[in-house]
């Protein structure tokens, strides 16, 4: 039978409630401030500190945004990098953590101590121009991927939640006359899933953020990602004047701001969609990989 809880107990939940509700409601304020903001005119937005929801309904700032077939091409090259670059990070990120995880592995601690001391310490920006080049990937959708495919931070997660898996699963399997290979497809993968979506979705984060890379490397307009495109729409609805002349024919061009805002939502939305199909592993696969050092 489950115990009556006591005043105190009550308080102390009462005021965790209100708490977590200011926080929650703080939290979320800004988005909402945004996402109305980018379907507002130009005298709400002067008028009003903070919009919640607009009287005045307008897709201005979206229909600025999308006058060209540049932010489609951009957004397709986007999602191919995101794709692309995730899966191909994952296939490393898992092999080399699976290796790491194997105590018997010969030179294991000086390996890790080399993993984390690219977390430290890196050849800089120039050393860094100088290899892409070197390696023929200017202008090429490899340079937004390659550089950056291993993150040590998501590997020594990845390596942790190994380690923690039950070895006698292995060891099974070994003896039914499994090999290395096919443990690692047919086990512990699957039961990694929790772990693998987590770090995928890192991966995902940072390949859809791509921009200062994309400026380095990337010369050719037509394969800029999403957000280099977004910022120099930013730029141009910043430095609009009343000249109207070539704006889809309106009289009054959209506000900078709402374009500001409206760019906002559309480099943000496509993570905001993907994360719900991950929500019930991603705390479960965090919290899994950092128990064990």
């Amino acid at each position: 039978m489950v115990q009556d809880k006591s005043w105190g107990s009550r308080i102390f939940d009462g005021v965790n409630l209100v708490l977590l509700a200011i926080v929650g409601i703080v939290t979320v304020l800004p988005f909402i401030h945004v996402l109305a903001g980018s379907f507002t005119t130009v005298g709400e937005l002067a008028q009003k500190q903070l919009v919640i929801f607009p009287t005045e309904f307008t897709l201005d700032a979206y229909r600025y945004i999308f006058t060209t077939n540049t932010i489609i091409k951009s957004i397709g090259v986007s999602i191919f990098v995101t794709v692309a670059g995730t899966i191909f990070s994952m296939l490393l990120t898992v092999l080399m953590a699976y290796g790491l995880s194997k105590k018997d592995l010969r030179g294991r601690g000086s390996i890790m101590f080399l993993i984390v001391f690219t977390m430290l310490f890196n050849g800089g920006l120039i050393p860094s121009f100088l290899v892409v080049k070197s390696l023929g990937l200017i202008d090429s959708y490899g340079a937004l991927i390659i550089p950056s495919a291993m993150s040590a931070f998501n590997l020594i997660i990845m390596r942790n939640f190994f380690q923690n898996m039950p070895e006698g699963l292995e060891e099974s399997a070994k003896i039914d006359g499994a090999g290395s290979w096919s443990i690692l497809f047919r086990i512990v993968i699957p039961l990694s899933m929790p772990a693998i979506a987590t770090i995928s979705l890192f991966y995902a984060v940072s390949y859809w953020n791509t921009y200062f890379q994309a400026v380095m490397y990337m010369n050719d307009a037509a394969k800029w990602p999403v957000q280099v495109v977004l910022r120099q729409i930013v730029i141009l609805a910043s430095a609009l004047t009343a000249d109207t002349s070539g704006w889809a024919g309106e009289d009054v061009l959209p506000p900078a701001q709402s374009v500001k805002m409206a760019v906002i939502v559309v480099a943000t939305l496509p993570i905001l969609l993907v994360y719900p199909f991950l929500q019930k592993h991603f705390a479960k696969g965090a919290l899994l990989g950092s128990l064990k050092g």
